[in-house]
């Protein structure tokens, strides 16, 4: 064994030991590990990529050196949720929307195996943007079901990169979520931050609109004219929200590895509640800071880093704000820690301002989606969780908790629970003026909604049976006998 060799041995080992820390346990566990020693002068050593599902990205690279990386990846065909109701035959990259995060140094040589499932319908290939050579490796990586092809590239620049699949139609392999992104991190590495996180947007077309339930078919109609029922977060309605939420806690630094799969939309990126810090713009090595919204092309991709310095719920969203609250593009950063009034003070003044010609509000009048009619009260369940999350949870937040001062909680409301005609009432005619609300007086508005009689019901049994209500369940008759009420 050759000096040089050995020496590549040791710094291996040392990238294992520095994997420690607050996250050793996990970082041990994915922590790349150096083949056997390379028997040649200057060969390189030979590293398994480690691979994660998002919102999760692999650890940092600690070696100072290049490696060959071997990535192994298998394209399936699976049906899995959508939304609450809703099912979608999807194809990945590792078995969900997005693909595998891919981490990797620039100068690192990768061998990348592309296997295709044999219970797969379609040949399948991928396209890294990281790749300088014809295709982006799409033409080698061309896999038939039950088979595996080999390519090699080197990675010659730093950034963030989209990869896909590019096998005709290339549109459709991508509308059914054949996307994920590729670090190639600088040869000095990123700057420390405490938590990472993976994001990626992607454009739907379905048969049946937003919500209507069932195994939906793709839609190439809508496809071509770019009309999408869906635009989400990690390839599925509340993947980043309630228990699903990203974590982290006051004062620490969060970065963000932020794509778009497209196929067709652009996403306008942003935090609400959070100014990012810094954004490296379409996930280059040029970088730009005090950044509100950050345009991610389909295709393309941006870095960006905040530090969280008050607690709370940020509120990730695309700012082509309807297709954050109606068609899905949202997800939650919990932020966990002390507050800071100096920073965020909260609301501390609360004052009635109705000017003349002040009146209740109505909204999407006479544009209600046909529903499947639920059979029982946890279809119904169900079927009103989707509804919430499309029309509620913007106001009424993720757990019912609702807004101080402003919008009245409906986690153990003694004013819902005590008379659900009057929550009927509400979702159909809306609502102002002053209520009390578990000892707290709320004088909002609330607008009226389009919802029809089955979706209120399913809507209002959702609410009835969580965050500490009293159950029951409510019916499309009641609604109807509410709607014909004075």
């Amino acid at each position: 064994m050759n000096r040089q060799t050995l020496a590549l041995l040791i710094a291996a080992a040392f990238s294992l030991a520095a994997c420690g820390g607050a996250d050793d346990a996990a970082k041990t566990a994915s922590a790349p590990a150096a083949s056997a020693a390379a028997t040649q002068t200057g060969e390189l050593p030979v590293i398994d990529a480690v691979l994660t599902q998002a919102p999760n990205v692999p650890p940092p690279i600690e070696r100072d050196y290049a490696a060959k990386v071997v990535v192994k990846m298998e394209t399936v065909e699976k049906v899995m949720r959508m939304a609450d109701g809703v099912d979608y035959m999807y194809w990945t990259f590792g078995g969900d929307v997005p693909g595998q995060f891919i981490r990797v140094r620039e100068g690192d040589e990768i061998e990348f195996h592309l296997s295709n499932h044999p219970d797969s319908k379609m040949p399948h290939n991928i396209d890294l943007h990281a790749v300088t050579g014809p295709g982006g490796g799409a033409a080698a990586s061309f896999t038939a079901p039950g088979h595996t092809s080999t390519f090699s590239f080197k990675a010659l620049n730093p950034g963030l990169y989209v990869y896909h699949c590019a096998t005709a139609p290339v549109g459709m392999h991508i509308a059914n979520g054949m996307y994920g992104l590729i670090l190639v991190e600088p040869k000095g590495g990123l700057p420390k931050v405490d938590k990472e996180y993976y994001v990626m947007q992607g454009d739907f077309y379905t048969k049946g609109a937003y919500g209507e339930a069932g195994l939906q078919p793709f839609d190439m109609e809508k496809a071509v004219k770019e009309q999408p029922d869906y635009v989400v977060f990690n390839g599925h309605v509340g993947s980043m929200s309630g228990d699903k939420a990203l974590q982290a806690k006051v004062g620490e630094t969060v970065r963000l590895f932020v794509g778009n799969g497209g196929p067709n939309l652009v996403s306008s990126f942003h935090v609400i509640g959070e100014i990012f810090d810094t954004v490296y713009q379409e996930a280059g090595t040029a970088a730009t800071h005090n950044i509100q919204t950050t345009l991610v092309p389909a295709g393309g991709a941006a870095i960006t880093e905040f530090k969280a310095d008050v607690p709370g719920e940020l509120v990730m969203v695309d700012h082509s704000i309807f297709r954050a609250f109606n068609k899905g593009a949202l997800g939650i950063i919990h932020v966990e820690g002390p507050e800071n009034k100096t920073i965020f003070s909260g609301k501390q003044k609360d004052s009635v301002y109705l000017p003349e010609g002040s009146a209740t509000q109505s909204i999407g009048k006479g544009e209600t989606a046909p529903q499947v009619q639920a059979a029982n009260k946890e279809e119904r369940i169900k079927l009103g969780k989707g509804i919430y999350e499309a029309n509620c949870l913007a106001c009424h937040q993720a757990n019912g908790q609702g807004v101080p001062k402003a919008f009245p909680p409906l986690a153990k409301s003694d004013y819902f629970n005590a008379d659900y005609n009057r929550g009927i009432q509400a979702v159909l005619k809306g609502l102002s003026g002053k209520i009390t609300v578990n000892g707290e007086v709320y004088d909002s508005v609330m607008p009226a909604t389009a919802l029809n009689d089955e979706q209120v019901a399913n809507v209002l049994t959702y609410v009835a049976n969580n965050w500490g209500n009293k159950g029951g369940e409510i019916t499309p008759a009641q609604v109807a006998k509410q709607r014909s009420a004075k």
